[in-house]
């Protein structure tokens, strides 16, 4: 397990921040992302507009604990989850053979596929890693998580 507190809080400020920049693209268009959601046809248009107004702001605030070390195993948590279903989701989609952007980063985002599984899954060891790991990494604010 990884101990060293710079590389731990590197691991938690690369995954905050990919979590805070793609929220503040999603939450900029919140129903191009619901169409995004909807593209998938794992949920009906309903639940993919909640989903789209919504899920955002939750990557936005983990993301930004995670930087700033509030809240780090919750948040580490919260992405390490949020992560492994999207990482089940584009596998799923790539198996029913649908052809869809991602979503991720508004309209900066690419297609579904075998990259993206393997982008997500580093962050996810990243994430994991910070959750895991008993060492407190350097923190901008506070003093214990």
């Amino acid at each position: 397990m990884i101990r060293n507190r710079a590389v731990l809080f590197a691991f938690s400020l690369i995954v905050g921040g990919v979590f805070v920049w793609a929220a503040v693209l999603k939450i900029r268009d919140p129903l191009a992302f619901a169409q995004n959601i909807a593209n998938y046809r794992i949920v009906c248009n309903l639940i993919a507009f909640w989903i789209g107004l919504l899920l955002p702001w939750l990557e936005l605030a983990a993301g930004v604990f995670l930087i700033v070390g509030l809240w780090r195993r919750t948040s580490a948590l919260l992405l390490s989850t949020m992560l492994a279903g999207f990482i089940v989701l584009v596998a799923v989609t790539m198996v029913r053979g649908i052809d869809v952007d991602c979503g991720c980063f508004g309209s900066l985002s690419g297609k579904a596929n075998l990259g993206l599984i393997i982008q997500d899954a580093v962050l996810l060891f990243m994430s994991l890693t910070v959750f895991l790991s008993k060492a407190d990494p350097i923190r901008l604010i506070g003093k214990k998580s």
